[in-house]
């Protein structure tokens, strides 16, 4: 077989792997939906969505797109650490564009991977576009642990919400594994000692792209004011996100105490991070009822509430798609009359 017929086949089978790939992320957002629905009193749901107050659904809507819109100044403010020069508008456009994608890709990761790679063609500089979103996703992260574990250590004593001990734990355990995982990406010696991996010939070629994003790194160990700020940013995010589920629990009538949200939302940002559905639709759905379910929330309302969060997500993405279609922004071309080129 000739080297063509050889490379026409490894394409192949690698679209082949991401078909089926996709195909059973589609299927497992399809049996989890199929399998609530059955599980689940829909008389109960039908009731709920039937008095939905939809004064509240507006401002809910507004509140995400200002959670999406303050995630893209902490995202900028990372890029301006690594000395990356990039107009705050498109920025702003890529992280449109990857909150439009995370609805047809796995989870929140499918999102991330289109806006870093928006930004990299737009930058021609791969390696600081990487480290920036996968810094700005730690920085989120490690935010996120920190007010679940807060707001459960809260109703904990406060409440004698001992039920939550457990998340407690878990919230603490994954925000250790989160610092401890940057600390490590951050030293000199330990990436060193990882670099040796790619004087294995099989990865030779992939050596110079190691180096540079180990060099993009560096911009960051020192950094402490940009981390301080973009942590503080995420907070910040989480509150308006945190509020948007309020202001959906509100409309359904309430029964949702605010603490609660403050303790489940970002466990549940977290768990959605694992690409095993498409842009976490039935996991959602899923995890809303077990989570809330621990503090006596009823299914129904749990339930409920995960539709209505899913049905903002996909209205307040519209602008994304926008900015795509109009720009192919997802592709990392984003034309002029929508952002600034680099430069000017």
């Amino acid at each position: 077989m000739s080297p063509l017929h050889h490379l026409r086949h490894d394409r192949n089978e690698t679209t082949l792997k991401k078909h089926l790939s996709t195909s059973l992320k589609v299927l497992v957002s399809l049996g989890l939906i199929v399998y609530l629905f059955l599980r689940m009193d829909l008389g109960q749901v039908r009731i709920a969505l039937s008095h939905v107050n939809h004064l509240y659904l507006l401002p809910a809507a507004l509140l995400f797109l200002a959670a999406m819109t303050n995630s893209a100044l902490k995202w900028y403010i990372l890029l301006r650490a690594q000395r990356v020069v990039v107009p705050f508008r498109a920025i702003l456009s890529y992280t449109y564009v990857g909150f439009f994608f995370n609805n047809f890709l796995p989870a929140n990761v499918g999102g991330d991977v289109m806006r870093g790679y928006g930004l990299a063609r737009y930058t021609e500089r791969t390696a600081e576009a990487a480290i920036s979103v996968i810094v700005d996703r730690i920085v989120g992260l490690a935010a996120f642990m920190v007010c679940a574990a807060v707001s459960a250590a809260v109703a904990i004593l406060f409440m004698e919400h001992t039920e939550l001990q457990g998340v407690e734990v878990a919230a603490v355990v994954a925000l250790g594994l989160i610092v401890g995982g940057f600390a490590a990406m951050l030293s000199r010696r330990i990436r060193a000692q990882l670099g040796k991996v790619f004087r294995w010939r099989p990865l030779i070629p992939l050596s110079s792209f190691y180096q540079r994003t180990s060099e993009a790194l560096d911009a960051y160990r020192h950094s402490y004011a940009a981390l301080a700020i973009a942590f503080c940013a995420s907070l910040f995010t989480l509150i308006l996100t945190n509020m948007t589920d309020y202001l959906i629990a509100q409309s359904l009538g309430g029964g949702v105490a605010l603490i609660y949200i403050f303790i489940f939302n970002p466990i549940i940002a977290f768990v959605l991070l694992v690409p095993v559905s498409i842009g976490g639709l039935g996991v959602t759905q899923a995890i809303y009822p077990f989570f809330y379910g621990l503090v006596g929330v009823p299914a129904s309302l749990a339930f409920s509430i995960s539709l209505l969060k899913q049905l903002i997500i996909y209205v307040t993405s519209v602008p994304g798609g926008i900015l795509w279609w109009r720009g192919k922004a997802g592709a990392g071309e984003t034309t002029r009359h929508i952002v600034e080129a680099p430069g000017t």
